[in-house]
């Protein structure tokens, strides 16, 4: 397992950069009411919610695939891993635009969580994409 990653590091990277997706997507599509009602969404937000979800049990499943069944490992993955990345930073960035600049829908329990979870996320991805690079390009 370890040799498909090149070291420990990047394994434990890999594994918790995903587990934050898994958390977001069991939150997501299993826990929608509680997940609407923590940023305050009205119930009609619910089908985009697990929409939204979707897209992470998607990845995750990839990420299982290629991270620990895939013969290859991650040899020639770097599509997948790039485009984590730009996911990651897309939201990052719409995060600060919502939460800062656009402020649509604010309440007095708008938290930073929008920008913090997807900064956490484009961090530890770019990490995987420039310490996996002879790996997966």
């Amino acid at each position: 397992m370890i040799e498909k990653f090149g070291s420990i590091i990047y394994l434990i990277i890999f594994i918790v950069h995903f587990l934050i997706f898994a958390a977001y997507a069991y939150q997501c599509v299993f826990a929608t009411k509680k997940f609407l009602d923590k940023f305050q969404i009205d119930d009609t937000g619910a089908g985009m919610t697990r929409f939204f979800g979707s897209l992470f049990i998607g990845a995750i499943v990839m990420a299982v695939w290629i991270g620990f069944i895939r013969p290859e490992g991650l040899q020639g993955t770097w599509g997948f891993f790039n485009l984590v990345f730009a996911q990651n930073v897309c939201a990052f960035l719409v995060g600060i635009y919502t939460i800062k600049i656009n402020k649509l829908g604010h309440t007095e329990k708008t938290s930073n969580e929008g920008i913090i979870a997807p900064g956490v996320l484009t961090l530890l991805s770019g990490i995987l994409c420039y310490g996996l690079a002879d790996k997966i390009y």
